[in-house]
């Protein structure tokens, strides 16, 4: 496509659409104290954010059912976490939002530590997130199955109603329609959560989108919905009809005016309280002046934390491995070795490929450059919520298998069923959880050896520079455990970065991609040139090395910690998501995924909490 028709196309997306002006929506009051709250309730839901907060709106839809959410945060009314392009400086600026979590020194990146950006306030994560709205591969799926057998309901399939049902799809504003593959029967139309698009790219976003095509093995999916790795345009959390963030709490919360739905807010919850392992409520205290207060619930406690807290809170009430607790000198209800354990996320990966000659009208920088191009966005902003700054973090990218960015798949699978996986854990590991490894690492050589699981992605936004390329499935596993010296601190975050050196070998295949990708035919006009890693640095030896000075070991997608396997793998709850050995106590948040999906974690949380609050409705 020729530039003048990129420039057409642009200045037509500015004025595409009609909106409506944004509007405040009347929020639901929340409990002003503890003693405004019920002596009990049915249910009491432990966080009130993605994953909380859509439990809650499910449940309260019987008009009989009583739930109390536990926040520590609070409703934090700010303008900012509206703003679709505010995303990247809420995460810089904003500390107010954020849990004050640091992790321990990673050896393994020359000791640096790093900071979680875990939301601390109602909406949880889903408020300052990137708003990327991506489901994943169906294998990530079909694998978190597999490990209960072929009647397992956490399947694809098993999934697939409840990522419709999770949010709201709008399509493409026409002028974009065409330029956007994507199919509305693979999405729903019922959720207070809305995944909508932008009515506008930029030129050379629709540029880098063209260079992909005939790169070998690169498929380009009529939808991210379909599953299948490959290029495909994603869709932003953002409600339409005013162009802003759309998450838990508008989504599951201001929208939602039960009398049987409780909140309250600044409150940390401690502890849950057991009568045997029978859990029967949860004691919690006052953020604002450390008093105590106890709740019960009738029939569950449903802990909805994150994969942070959730263990952290577990551990503190005696439900974890049985010689970290005696450490810190915590009676233990019921031994469970996997709380903590097996802690994953993305890796983040950092390269810097520059374009010389790589100049569309309007581009990225035109906001910051162009003073009648930023007249132009301000004006049509402003008349219609239409234009540039409906544009978040972008809504296009490849997220490729390893077979397509390395031929040295076979080899690297095959080292990887070669290991001693015990000897790649922590000393001390429970014999359960080291055997629920061993069977995450027999899927995962499978996911190297075909085409079917997402392992690298690499977000396009139009931008003449290449800074960070994610790796999707890291093999390392680490921990979140409390501190036996000081339980009620935050908890001691260990990533364990590369403790499994082929995350090593595999995130140098990814750079050497790169190298590819920059160097086909179709990027040629454009001049690109690697800044770093640089072109000098080619070996494995010389490429983990420069990893180890750049890479974070976080994508901000934390998950695992509360593992949905089967006990002797590990697990902490069973397919119900039913904490083993305990009655009435569910964890429902990423805590629960066995394997991180190749994916932003979001809508997988959403859709897990969808179909938590199904399983919880049937009685199961």
């Amino acid at each position: 496509m020729s530039r003048h028709i990129f420039l057409w196309l642009a200045l037509t997306l500015l004025v595409a659409g009609v909106l409506s002006f944004p509007h405040r929506a009347e929020k639901f009051t929340s409990l002003a104290h503890p003693r405004d709250a019920k002596e009990s309730y049915d249910y009491i839901i432990v966080g009130a954010g993605t994953a909380g907060l859509t439990v809650a709106d499910r449940l309260t839809e019987n008009k009989k059912t009583t739930v109390l959410v536990v926040e520590y945060g609070e409703l934090d009314d700010s303008p900012i976490l509206s703003e679709l392009q505010a995303w990247f400086r809420i995460q810089i600026s904003q500390p107010q939002f954020f849990y004050n979590i640091t992790s321990v020194p990673q050896p393994s990146l020359r000791n640096r530590t790093f900071p979680l950006l875990i939301g601390k306030l109602v909406g949880g994560s889903s408020a300052v997130n990137a708003m990327m709205v991506i489901r994943g591969s169906k294998q990530d799926y079909d694998q978190w199955g597999a490990f209960f057998g072929k009647s397992s309901p956490w399947t694809w399939k098993g999934m697939l109603p409840y990522f419709k049902k999770a949010v709201h799809f709008t399509p493409p504003v026409p002028a974009l329609a065409p330029t956007i593959p994507h199919d509305a029967a693979l999405w729903g139309t019922t959720s207070g959560v809305h995944a909508a698009w932008p009515s506008f790219q930029y030129p050379a976003t629709l540029a880098q989108v063209d260079t992909w095509r005939g790169m070998a093995g690169v498929n380009f999916r009529p939808d991210s919905g379909t599953g299948l790795p490959g290029l495909y345009w994603y869709p932003t959390f953002m409600d339409p009809t005013i162009a802003a963030r759309s998450y838990a709490r508008t989504g599951h919360y201001e929208n939602v005016r039960r009398p049987n739905y409780h909140l309250l807010t600044g409150s940390k919850v401690n502890k849950i309280l057991l009568q045997g392992t029978k859990a029967y409520g949860v004691k919690f205290t006052s953020v604002a002046n450390g008093v105590a207060t106890s709740i019960r619930a009738n029939n569950e406690v449903i802990l909805a934390a994150g994969a942070i807290h959730t263990p952290q809170i577990m551990q503190l009430s005696g439900l974890g491995p049985e010689r970290l607790l005696k450490s810190a000198n915590i009676s233990v209800a019921v031994d469970l070795p996997g709380v903590g354990q097996n802690f994953q996320d993305h890796l983040s990966l950092s390269a810097n490929f520059t374009y010389l000659n790589f100049d569309f009208n309007p581009s990225i920088n035109s906001l910051a450059q162009n003073a009648t191009f930023r007249a132009w966005a301000d004006e049509v902003w402003a008349a219609n919520r239409s234009g540039p700054y409906s544009l978040a973090a972008g809504n296009v990218g490849p997220w490729l298998p390893f077979p397509v960015i390395s031929s040295r798949h076979q080899e690297i699978a095959s080292r990887l069923s070669a290991q001693d996986h015990a000897a790649l854990l922590p000393a001390g590991t429970h014999p359960t959880v080291i055997a629920g490894y061993r069977a995450q690492m027999k899927a995962m050589v499978a996911s190297i050896r075909d085409n079917a699981t997402a392992f690298f992605n690499m977000p396009l936004s139009g931008r003449p520079t290449t800074t960070l390329i994610a790796n999707l499935h890291s093999l390392s596993r680490g921990t979140v455990n409390i501190d036996p010296q000081n339980p009620e601190a935050e908890p001691r975050v260990d990533y364990r970065a590369l403790s499994n050196p082929l995350d090593g070998a595999i995130s140098a295949d990814i750079l050497r991609y790169l190298r590819t990708y920059f160097g086909n035919s179709a990027n040629a006009p454009y001049q690109p040139v690697e800044v770093t890693p640089g072109a000098n640095l080619t070996s494995d030896e010389q490429l983990v090395a420069y990893i180890q000075q750049t890479m974070r070991p976080s994508g901000h997608h934390p998950a695992g910690t509360c593992a949905m396997l089967p006990r002797h793998l590990g697990g902490v709850v069973d397919e119900n998501l039913k904490v083993y050995g305990v009655r009435n106590l569910r964890i429902v948040d990423a805590s629960v995924m066995p394997m991180v999906i190749g994916a932003n974690t979001c809508l997988p949380v959403y859709a897990v909490a969808e179909k938590a609050a199904d399983i919880i409705k049937a009685g199961k």
